[in-house]
């Protein structure tokens, strides 16, 4: 007698099912609660936390180390997967990852005015992660992925070198830590960029395209940025900064121009990737006229974070999001547009606003922080139900 037993269905919850799902909602989620917190602080004078550093300190370091790390996280452990075809964490593995990250988050809230609670829970998920994506490529042999990987390496450093100056060990760590770990993961970013939008581009504008790469781009934009970092960060040379500033903003808008095609302009997963990687290019801008305009540095340090990480993050989150879980990328929802132009109202209001007339400062950041809380709050609604449930296409995944 034959029994015919039939196919149980995908389960309904699969939030821990592949990377990105558990970190793009958690970085979403931390994207809107953090800056809710900070602007609380910031705008409206809430009392701050007792952390063992100051509250724009930790504001910088959540922006990097929390969101920053947890996009991170769930790009990387997706396409880790991918290039490599070996697993990931997943189920009850990526379950404990997350809530090391969550831990490290909560730990300075829950134990006022102590370092070694965050610095070892935020260390711990660092390593862990690395070994997470070091395995599979290392496994694989697959060498060339190494550099995107180092970079992971590199983020978990200057976190260390953070809390070595939190701690009163290192004299510069905080600044060292701050500013390193900022450029760290812009370089990461860049990087990511580098890899999919030309790809992204060629298949999503409708039409046939090549997108050229140039290798002396890819190099000397490389080289360059190794030396702006050392001589801002670590040797703090205006002018030596300001030329190489320049030099990348040049270099960088080589390459945007390369990228561009007509048809990216009428696919929102493209153009927020475009203004975002355009609004880091104009940090660099920013940095090259530092000796000769009265703007403040935090001005070129939000390009970079809210251009260049925050809204190339939110569009690699949308697009990868849709792609995974086996939906359709051309037929996203209406809000993706609105949500993406909040984003880019948040970078006017946060970099070009205060250059135009810097006497009204805080209400450029309220209008700011206002539209990014907005941004991401229509980024939850809709992509919890898409990061929580099953595959469209019954898939495992």
């Amino acid at each position: 007698m034959q029994i015919n037993i039939p196919s149980q269905p995908a389960p309904s919850f699969a939030l821990f099912n592949l990377g990105f799902r558990p970190f793009f909602l958690l970085a979403s989620l931390f994207a809107l609660v953090s800056i809710l917190i900070w602007g609380g602080i910031y705008i409206y004078d809430w009392p701050a936390p007792h952390l063992p550093f100051s509250p724009m300190q930790w504001h910088a370091h959540e922006m990097i180390f929390g969101y920053g790390m947890a996009v991170a996280a769930g790009f990387l452990l997706t396409a880790v997967r991918n290039w490599t075809h070996f697993p990931t964490p997943t189920g009850i593995p990526l379950a404990g990852l997350t809530t090391l990250w969550l831990a490290a988050r909560l730990a300075g809230w829950l134990s006022p005015g102590q370092v070694l609670p965050m610095l070892l829970l935020d260390l711990a998920f660092d390593l862990w992660f690395i070994v997470a994506i070091f395995s599979p490529i290392l496994r694989a042999k697959q060498h060339d992925q190494i550099g995107i990987a180092s970079k992971i390496i590199l983020l978990m450093l200057s976190n260390l070198c953070f809390y070595l100056g939190v701690s009163g060990v290192l004299e510069h760590g905080i600044v060292w830590g701050l500013y390193s770990g900022l450029y760290f993961l812009l370089a990461l970013v860049f990087t990511m960029a580098r890899r999919v939008l030309p790809f992204f581009i060629e298949r999503g504008v409708g039409y046939p395209v090549k997108i050229n790469n140039r290798m002396w781009i890819d190099r000397s934009s490389l080289i360059l940025f190794i030396l702006f970092v050392i001589a801002d960060v670590f040797w703090r040379n205006v002018p030596a900064t300001s030329a190489l500033g320049a030099l990348l903003f040049i270099i960088h808008i080589i390459r945007l121009s390369g990228w561009h095609t007509a048809g990216i302009w009428k696919k929102p997963l493209l153009w927020i990737l475009y203004v975002g990687y355009s609004g880091a290019t104009f940090g660099f801008l920013l940095k090259a006229l530092a000796p000769i305009t009265p703007f403040p540095p935090s001005l070129a340090l939000h390009a970079f974070a809210v251009g260049g990480i925050g809204m190339i993050t939110a569009g690699m989150m949308a697009r990868i999001a849709l792609g995974h879980t086996g939906r359709d990328i051309q037929h996203h929802s209406r809000l993706l547009s609105p949500i993406f132009m909040l984003l880019i109202a948040a970078f006017v209001g946060r970099v070009l606003l205060p250059m135009l007339a810097p006497g009204q400062y805080l209400l450029w950041i309220g209008i700011a922080q206002s539209t990014w809380l907005l941004a991401f709050s229509m980024f939850v609604w809709v992509y919890i139900p898409i990061l929580t449930k099953a595959r469209a296409d019954g898939k495992p995944g």
